[in-house]
């Protein structure tokens, strides 16, 4: 039997290296190649089978480049950044794999949280710049408990369901919103406009497409309580970056989490990076050992359906 040949498209760590040599078989072969390495990635793709995408676009350019390409498994849930229409024109089936990350997002969604309410990264280079005793006694107005603050969850698919027991344990109250209720959520329903004048803190959990993208723009943050705090751990393009960047400033939103960005890697020169209120991460809420453990599980399963047939898991092309 001829083997596959899968392209991880991601930095492979030590660890990540191992679990993919050990998802190896006398039928799957798999390649790494790093996202910053365009010239390895085209000359993998001349005879790949699959494509295990992550994070870099799967433009209609790359997927020209794998004249026997029959799967793009995205290894996480959304699908922006694959050319699906393309995909589909060449008969590429296209799958993702929800739930596989929503523990390790929901846990960093929460780290968001409580370092934008306790301003974590800003004591924590003090600390160690040796400023930390001497701070300005004004930036204690500037910090807040979870326990008493209303928080809204925009969207409540996997992740908000593991968010919002958290949140409840820690005494905060619980609103959500999403494409209808749901039953048995920790959390009352609201459209999203009550949900954005009724929350002190708003976290995102939402797909990104032409329907949500800029969903939080400069009218919802016009609508915000004063001091409501912002998390983004779903897509940088669900939230108008220049008016949030100017509510930050003006004193709208107290503080922001952000682990997602429209353009990434997001530039150096970027006006979010100098603003002491933004706990920022660099898309990476999705990535622990535990999550690849579960992604490379589904992908391999998934490969191994283009040799026996039946359904695909988690298809969405």
């Amino acid at each position: 039997m001829a083997r596959l040949k899968a392209v991880f498209h991601y930095a492979a760590s030590v660890g990540i290296s191992a679990r993919l040599h050990a998802a190896e078989c006398d039928w799957l072969a798999i390649e790494t190649c790093d996202e910053g390495d365009d010239a390895r990635l085209f000359q993998l793709l001349a005879d790949a089978d699959v494509l295990w995408h992550v994070l870099k676009p799967a433009t209609a350019k790359v997927i020209a480049a794998a004249p026997n390409l029959r799967l793009i498994q995205k290894i996480g849930v959304g699908v922006n950044t694959i050319d699906l229409d393309y995909a589909r024109s060449r008969g590429i089936t296209v799958c993702n794999m929800p739930g596989t990350n929503s523990q390790a997002v929901a846990e960093a969604t929460v780290l968001l949280l409580l370092s934008a309410l306790r301003r974590g990264p800003m004591f924590h280079d003090a600390t160690r710049r040796g400023d930390g005793w001497r701070l300005d006694p004004a930036l204690f107005d500037q910090v807040g408990e979870v326990a008493g603050r209303t928080v809204g969850l925009v969207g409540y698919g996997e992740v908000g369901r593991r968010v919002a027991p958290v949140l409840r344990a820690l005494g905060a109250r619980l609103l959500y919103t999403a494409s209808g209720p749901k039953e048995a959520a920790e959390a009352e329903w609201r459209n999203l406009p009550d949900l954005i004048a009724e929350s002190d803190v708003i976290t995102l959990h939402l797909p990104l497409n032409p329907e949500t993208e800029n969903i939080i723009n400069a009218a919802a943050f016009a609508a915000m309580k004063p001091g409501a705090v912002l998390i983004n751990t779903a897509r940088g393009g669900l939230v108008d970056s220049s008016a949030l960047y100017r509510a930050l400033t003006a004193g709208t939103l107290l503080a922001a989490g952000l682990d997602v960005f429209v353009d990434e890697p997001i530039a150096d020169n970027e006006p979010l990076l100098a603003l002491d209120n933004v706990a920022l991460m660099p898309h990476v809420a999705w990535l622990t050992p535990e999550t690849f453990d579960r992604s490379i599980d589904i992908a391999v399963q998934n490969s191994r359906r283009l040799l026996d047939g039946g359904a695909f898991l988690h298809q969405v092309a």
